[in-house]
């Protein structure tokens, strides 16, 4: 009897913790749930004109939290977000880039939190003068776009270009910012920059696509790239009105793209050694990712650069935008299963194939410049040098989309090796050419 009592509290004791455990968890999902749910707590009116990342900071701390840590300074093998001097790590670029405002600064580029900063302080801005056009990409100008063009955006754009970087700099108070990607009543990913959205306009007209927009048109997954492609983009100031333009009309390969500049006869600058008419790339980042396996397989930026993560119950993007390789565990293992230190060896050997290659393409174009100066002092003329100088705008192209490209040829390995090999042949090709001039028989 006293045997059976036992086991009867016994089990009551069992059945009452579980009872409680269960009713806990229980208890917890409902939280979670309702957590999830309430994905965030509206403290502040958000509008189109507010540029303070600190006021979206009160309804959204968690994105807030990750913006701020974008003025984190972390360097990666080749490059991430320390403001290092290019030029004095790579001596040779000083003549690559000569007569050249790149010539004077030419400095890694830091965080989102720095991208008005970084525009302030390089030589580039400070000893050459700059267009209004620069402010496109370096500061949340929108609302400044929309107020000069009278409540029209593409209006105040074209306004704003032409005027002194100086004099415009003194009306955007912010760097990019989260009004620039997000709408502040749906908080949807937008497309703002009016240079992508006539850049994507023109590249979707030349695949029989009319009147494309975006915003309406793109799908969720394209929209998390197009937002980085608003600005992480080869581009050039067009016309007098300095106006921001995306050279895609022919296509988004680096060949179509110097085709479309060939076309419009357009050249950044004169070289100062050797007088050819040069284009500079910018940050090609979006033009070289189109072309990679991330792109094809449909990984968007977005999925590496600000991989997802967990707070609490929600599902949050990480906002502290950053090199893949300084959050391997989020950024690449969701898909890669392999250990975080494979996947760093095999994104490293890729980036350091590719930087061999950058520097065979870069000795290629000083020999270049060697041999024409060279063939100049031999008497050779502009005319006769017209191959050779071709060749230099060319080779040189090539090889600085690739350098500008921020991943170190990364986002496509295979087009990267190829426009390097291209860059190579070309610029040896012009070495032969001018050495031929030096080396003709007199003439009698």
């Amino acid at each position: 009897m006293k045997s059976s009592r036992s086991v009867y509290i016994l089990l009551s004791l069992v059945v009452a913790v579980a009872t409680f455990l269960v009713t806990m968890l229980l208890m917890n999902i409902s939280e979670r749930k309702q957590e999830a749910r309430q994905t965030y707590f509206p403290l502040a009116n958000l509008t189109e004109d507010t540029v303070d990342p600190a006021e979206w900071g009160k309804n959204f701390p968690r994105q807030y939290d990750g913006y701020r840590r974008t003025v984190d300074t972390e360097r990666t093998r080749y490059g991430g977000s320390e403001a290092f001097q290019k030029l004095d790590e790579n001596p040779r670029l000083r003549r690559i880039f000569a007569g050249y405002a790149f010539s004077l600064d030419y400095r890694e580029e830091r965080g989102h939190a720095y991208s008005l900063q970084d525009q302030d302080e390089t030589e580039r801005t400070r000893m050459r003068p700059q267009p209004g056009s620069c402010i496109h990409c370096h500061g949340s100008v929108i609302p400044l776009y929309r107020k000069t063009g009278g409540g029209d955006v593409m209006k105040g754009f074209e306004i704003i270009g032409p005027l002194p970087f100086a004099e415009v700099r003194e009306q955007v108070t912010h760097p990019i910012s989260c009004v620039d990607c997000h709408n502040p009543e749906t908080l949807a990913i937008r497309v703002t920059r009016p240079g992508f959205l006539n850049g994507i306009r023109a590249l979707k007209k030349s695949q029989g696509i009319d009147d494309y927009d975006p915003n309406t048109m793109a799908t969720r997954q394209e929209m998390r790239s197009f937002v980085c492609g608003q600005c992480h983009v080869e581009y050039y100031f067009a016309g007098d009105n300095k106006l921001v333009t995306y050279p895609w009309a022919n296509g988004l390969k680096v060949e179509e793209i110097e085709a479309y500049y060939d076309e419009i006869g357009f050249s950044d600058w004169t070289h100062a050694e050797t007088g050819a008419p040069l284009l500079k790339a910018q940050h090609p980042e979006f033009e070289l990712w189109s072309q990679g396996i991330h792109a094809r397989s449909g990984v968007a930026c977005a999925d590496c650069h600000m991989p997802y993560m967990r707070e609490g119950a929600l599902k949050v993007s990480d906002h502290h935008v950053r090199s893949p390789l300084l959050n391997i565990e989020r950024a690449c293992l969701t898909c890669h299963p392999f250990p975080a230190t494979e996947m760093k060896a095999r994104a490293e050997a890729i980036q350091q194939r590719n930087a061999k290659l950058l520097v065979r393409a870069e000795e290629a174009l000083i020999a270049l410049f060697d041999e024409v100066k060279a063939a100049r002092a031999a008497g050779a003329t502009d005319s006769q040098l017209a191959e050779a100088l071709r060749l230099h705008r060319k080779a040189q192209f090539r090889a600085d989309f690739i350098n500008a490209e921020n991943s170190m040829g990364f986002h496509a390995p295979q087009e990267a090796a190829r426009i390097l090999g291209e860059a190579i042949d070309y610029a040896r090709q012009g070495q032969l050419a001018a050495l031929r001039l030096r080396r003709r028989p007199p003439e009698r």
